[in-house]
């Protein structure tokens, strides 16, 4: 008996169908993977197996009978628990409150707290249990989603997207979980749009494209660009780097040492660096260790100790404000789309202008000029290849790829000095991935100074010119991509360096 099925599952919002008869079945046991690019459906489906929206027709199978998951409490109750690509956790409340509420039962705090530490311990996701959420990076929320839904030890977990934030190491640990509690008897449906952890970890596919299944695999049969062909339908260019002409350095930090503002932050010690126009920065590092914090510091929100500690284009900029610094040529795309990147009820010509009043021209007389960031939105839709109904779409409405691809694209659209990219292609499927690369490289190479701050390795190492490490809020040496390799950069991932090695770059 199946542990799953559905049959004909539909999903129409007024004139979008979301998912047209979609067909399925899981194993006890059994790791299934889903498929497809961004907007495919994938995440639409998986909402109403695990009962936050409810499908239009069609059926749900749950161990041999047929079942209506009228809400995610219910899911909870039958077994089936979900983590989410995008986080459903209470920012205000702690690590440990937050799983508090996914659990049911009355355990006390401290018991709670314990089995959240020892989980943590034993299958390496290292979170403090009273840590405030909106205190932690991308990375340490998906580790909490990870470790609450395990702790309910449910008979099917659904996992949407679980390693796009998680290092190497910690990615090959939830691989060893996922296979044990499979060999428990647990069905795993697992969305991931990284083909190589398909291939490795799941057992059985099947393909999404615009919202219908288009085939089932067996992954480890089939290659990364096989894979990527079905989802895609269609081959894609992997990106290419023109050759490297660096200006003049456009952003520097001189000894930047900065307390963390959050309880349980990262102190960064004086970070040197410098980013010369026409090349990208890539900073590797596993989540926790001074990102966050050195992204708030780029960025403006917060400030440095001091106003020469930051030079952009010459000028000290340590005590600017985020508009200040935007006026002198620095864009960002920050590592959260929903909670910082946009304002998800607002129309992505409003998005637009949140960031781009100023310098795409947006203002005139002090009236915003409305008609004119349309076309830009659009233009903006149409140049990065964003599937959404229109510039007055509102952003919420968006497929997490599709998200990161318009936001992306509204801070290259500025035509800036310095781009600041927080985990650029995280969630993106393989061939957005590969168009938001390139348009990095691109973006460089027409004289952008660009930092790429990520935990995916390939991902420095295809776009970089140079690249650093970021370990426990210190800076590695930087090298050239031909002075280093993914095996070192591993190790000093892990804080491996010689001592004397936070060198100017």
């Amino acid at each position: 008996m199946s542990q799953l099925r559905v049959e004909s599952l539909t999903k129409v919002y007024s004139t979008l169908i979301a998912n047209d008869a979609i067909s399925l079945e899981v194993q006890p046991g059994e790791i299934h993977a889903v498929l497809g690019e961004n907007g495919a459906g994938k995440s639409t489906l998986m909402k109403m197996i695990y009962g936050v929206t409810p499908p239009t027709s069609g059926e749900i199978i749950w161990e041999g009978r047929p079942v209506q998951i009228r809400s995610t409490a219910q899911a909870r109750a039958l077994g089936i628990g979900m983590v989410f690509q995008h986080f459903s956790l209470f920012e205000s409340l702690t690590v440990l409150e937050n799983t508090a509420l996914a659990l049911s039962g009355n355990a006390r705090r401290s018991e709670l707290s314990d089995q959240i530490a020892e989980i943590s311990a034993h299958y390496g996701l290292p979170v403090h249990p009273d840590r405030l959420v909106h205190d932690l990076s991308v990375g340490e929320r998906q580790r909490v989603e990870i470790i609450r839904c395990l702790l309910q030890k449910p008979r099917l977990l659904i996992m949407d997207e679980p390693t796009s934030v998680l290092s190497p190491g910690a990615v090959e640990k939830l691989f060893e979980t996922l296979r044990v509690i499979s060999k428990e008897g647990c069905a795993i449906l697992y969305i991931s749009h990284k083909l190589d952890e398909i291939r490795s970890l799941c057992d059985t596919a099947t393909i999404l494209r615009a919202g219908r299944v288009t085939g089932t695999c067996i992954p480890r049969d089939e290659t990364p660009q096989s894979l990527a062909k079905m989802m895609i339908g269609k081959e894609f260019d992997r990106p290419k780097r023109a050759a490297l002409a660096a200006g003049e350095t456009v952003l520097a930090l001189h000894q930047c040492s900065k307390a963390a503002s959050a309880p349980y932050g990262v102190d960064l010690h004086e970070i040197n660096l410098s980013v010369r126009a026409g090349e990208i920065l890539g900073i590797a590092g596993i989540s926790g260790n001074g990102q966050k914090e050195l992204c708030e510091m780029l960025s403006g929100e917060v400030l440095a100790n001091a106003a020469d500690a930051i030079e952009l284009l010459g000028a000290p900029i340590g005590l600017a404000d985020v508009s200040a610094r935007r006026g002198l040529g620095l864009a960002y795309v920050p590592e959260d789309r929903l909670s910082q990147g946009s304002v998800t009820s607002m129309s992505l010509t409003e998005n637009l202008m949140l960031t781009g009043a100023n310098t795409l021209g947006l203002v005139k007389g002090g009236m915003l000029q409305l008609s004119k960031a349309e076309a830009i939105a659009k233009d903006c839709i149409d140049q990065f290849n964003v599937k959404a109904s229109g510039p007055h779409a509102a952003a919420g409405s968006l497929s997490g790829g599709n998200l990161q691809k318009f936001i992306a694209g509204r801070e290259m659209l500025q035509k800036p000095k310095v781009m600041i990219c927080a985990q650029p292609t995280w969630g993106v499927d393989v061939g957005a991935t590969a168009f938001i690369r390139q348009s990095l490289i691109n973006l460089a190479r027409a004289g952008c100074a660009v930092v790429v701050i990520s935990e995916e390795l390939e991902e420095l190492f295809e776009v970089s010119d140079r690249i650093a490490v970021l370990s426990q809020g210190r800076l590695s040496p930087v090298k050239s991509l031909s002075e280093t390799s993914v095996e070192q950069i591993g190790l000093w991932m892990g804080g491996m360096w010689q001592e004397g090695a936070n060198a100017a770059a």
